[in-house]
């Protein structure tokens, strides 16, 4: 029979008991696209577990109503709201509270996960007698608080190590990384896998099956022990400093101090709730998470856009190669054409790797292989709902190829160039729809960064706007839309930032100095290392395209006459073996070295912003993170800068 709860004003659970007397639990929250454990989610919750121990089922299975996912965690926007020391503390007792409650519930419960279990979710989980996944692409289970600069203050840190030990749970709690419904059942985290026809089924089986509840034996079991957690905590917090030698991830290290000395129980260390919830890298990364939704958000917004099924990418050359690769792993046909046969077989070499990492599954690796389809001849052009050119970056070659492309293109189907810092105005001229035109452009590597620049300049018709939003919306990247100028955002961004890191070589300070600094900022790589990863050529070619400076940095002059072009020569500023820089030990950091290098992107930005290139300070800070790699936690270059000076971004926002 089904109870709807009306008497007990509760809005976001349904509850049927069927003739096994297994209760079925399925939370629904109303008007919202996922379901998230809100203030108002939790009391509703305690409402239920009061109710049922009045009139106990022999199992309870708590599901989602929605097929979009389990739970995807706490409501962020009460994160935002923890304006005071108190609401805090009582955001993290709240939670912590319940799921101890459920915990202790004398009838065994079962979380049903399909689709999204993360944070709050996954917590709620973990309380939860036995986990059962549903094995379906899109179940994915994590504690990804760490990536909002906060923790799994809600028992996630007290019994994800119980479950599956401390190296796995803390592995999982300091980087956020998320288990597929495979990898849950082989750490133990979940108690097994089931296909979706079954899931029912098998939860009443397993809840009623009298199973004792999982506990990580073993070595990884011991390693719980608390004489043996100095020696687990010492070799993550070695991992952490590699990852971040600026410290400027507070969260993380709480994360491990909360689990070393408190047993996961972060109410036994209150001054550290109110430390990192309500940090300034708190803040600022629960900013970058919106901006990624706000971005995410333009690649679901489809306006009647015919779905992508068949792409066509030409030239198979790094990028071209791995953007074929990547739209075959989202499961879409592709076919790559190029007059080589050898960089295609190439191409495809370096796919077949990255198909084995992301699928673990073989015949799903398989499967993304036969997806992607050599083309000599570009017989695929005629098929392709998108079709997308990657060649060299001259625009007479790529005028020469549309020319070929477009008469045998489908007439609804879009051309798209990948080009980096060339005018679309120039590239479409010649074309006998120049509306079907625009830009994506992807970044290297591909498979690791997130942002697609959407460019776009007048004329380009509604429908290829919205299509190709929504194709960069269902391969899972982030479209920043860009005007048509040179460099877009990210490239105009980055061109000052590596000119002035030469600058500085030319006054002595060596690379490895220069990099060390930047990394120790917070950037992902140093500027000389981007240097010679784009490749020297590239780096001159954009940096007198881009930044109006004629004269060339002495040091790539010398390294250019020696043909020395980076990574790809396997010399340039550094010598590169297997495809890593042979660095030497950094000297002292001159004063000031990170203010100058940091100023010129900043300033680039802010013009970019000032001359339309995108909307808003907003979408730039998303477009230089994502795009870059600049450090998150500083929440943008706008946002970063505003924060240091204050009175002079004001100024210079007035001015606009």
């Amino acid at each position: 029979m089904a109870h709807t709860f009306e008497s007990l004003n509760v809005a976001n659970f349904r509850y049927t008991l069927d003739e096994q007397r297994i209760g079925w639990l399925a939370i629904d929250c109303p008007g919202s696209p996922v379901n998230r454990m809100s203030a108002q989610v939790l009391r509703e919750l305690g409402v239920v577990l009061n109710w049922l121990d009045q009139s106990p089922p022999a199992g309870l299975v708590i599901l989602s109503g929605k097929d979009s996912g389990f739970i995807a965690g706490a409501d962020i926007d009460e994160f935002a709201s923890l304006d005071t020391r108190e609401k805090a503390l009582e955001l993290v007792e709240r939670g912590w509270n319940m799921y101890e409650r459920l915990a202790s519930v004398r009838y065994p419960t079962l979380a049903l996960i399909r689709g999204h279990c993360l944070g709050g979710g996954l917590e709620l989980a973990l309380a939860c007698r036995y986990r059962l996944v549903v094995d379906q692409p899109g179940t994915s289970l994590a504690l990804p608080e760490v990536m909002l600069g906060i923790f799994p203050g809600w028992g996630g840190m007290l019994r994800l190590p119980q479950v599956i030990g401390a190296p796995a749970a803390l592995d999982m709690m300091l980087t956020g990384r998320a288990q597929d419904a495979r990898r849950s059942v082989k750490l133990g985290l979940a108690d097994g896998r089931v296909a979706p026809r079954l899931m029912h089924r098998a939860a009443a089986m397993m809840v009623l099956g009298g199973r004792r509840p999982r506990k990580a034996g073993g070595l990884p079991g011991l390693l719980n022990h608390r004489l043996l957690r100095p020696l687990v905590a010492r070799q993550a917090r070695e991992k952490l400093n590699k990852r971040d030698p600026g410290k400027h991830y507070p969260a993380p290290r709480a994360i491990l101090q909360i689990w070393m000395q408190h047993d996961g129980n972060a109410l036994k260390a209150p001054a550290l709730i109110d430390t990192i919830v309500r940090s300034d890298t708190a803040r600022n990364l629960l900013r970058v998470f919106r901006l990624q939704e706000r971005l995410k958000a333009l690649g679901k917004k489809e306006n009647g856009a015919r779905p992508v099924q068949h792409v066509h990418v030409v030239g198979a050359g790094v990028m071209g190669g791995d953007i074929a690769a990547w739209c075959a792993l989202k499961g879409m046909t592709v076919t790559l054409q190029d007059q080589d046969r050898e960089r295609i077989a190439t191409a495809q070499g370096r796919a077949s790797v990255l198909f084995a990492r992301k699928k673990k599954n073989p015949r799903e690796a398989r499967a993304a292989s036969d997806r992607l389809m050599p083309d000599l001849r570009g017989d695929g052009v005629r098929h392709a709902d998108v079709v997308i050119e990657a060649i060299t970056e001259n625009p007479n070659a790529k005028r020469s190829l549309y020319s070929t492309l477009e008469p045998r293109m489908k007439p609804d189907a879009i051309l798209a160039t990948n080009t980096s810092s060339l005018s679309l105005e120039e590239l479409r001229s010649g074309l006998a729809a120049p509306q079907r035109f625009i830009g994506l452009h992807f970044f290297n590597p591909v498979a690791r960064m997130p942002l697609v620049e959407n460019v776009e300049t007048d004329g380009i018709d509604d429908a290829t706007r919205a299509m190709a939003y929504a194709f960069v919306g269902k391969i899972d990247k982030l479209p920043l839309p860009v005007k048509s100028t040179p460099g877009f955002l990210v490239n105009a961004v980055l061109a000052p930032y590596m000119l002035e890191a030469m600058r500085c070589v030319d006054e002595g300070i060596r690379p490895e100095t220069i990099d060390a600094t930047m990394v120790a900022f917070g950037m992902p790589m140093g500027p000389i290392e981007l240097i010679d990863t784009v490749g020297l050529d590239i780096a001159r070619d954009a940096g007198q395209q881009l930044s109006g400076d004629t004269t060339m940095p002495a040091c790539l002059q010398s390294h250019l006459e020696r043909k020395e072009l980076g990574r790809k020569s396997g010399q340039g500023f550094y010598t590169w073996k297997d495809n890593k820089p042979i660095k030497q030990a950094p000297s002292a950091t001159p004063p000031g070295l990170t203010q100058r290098l940091i100023e010129p992107l900043i300033e680039k930005t802010r013009q970019q912003v000032d001359q339309g290139v995108v909307a808003d300070a907003d979408l730039a800070d998303a477009g230089v993170i994502f795009g870059t790699g600049f450090a998150p936690f500083t929440g943008g270059p706008l946002h970063y800068a505003q924060a240091k000076h204050p009175t002079r971004s004001n100024e210079a926002s007035t001015a606009i």
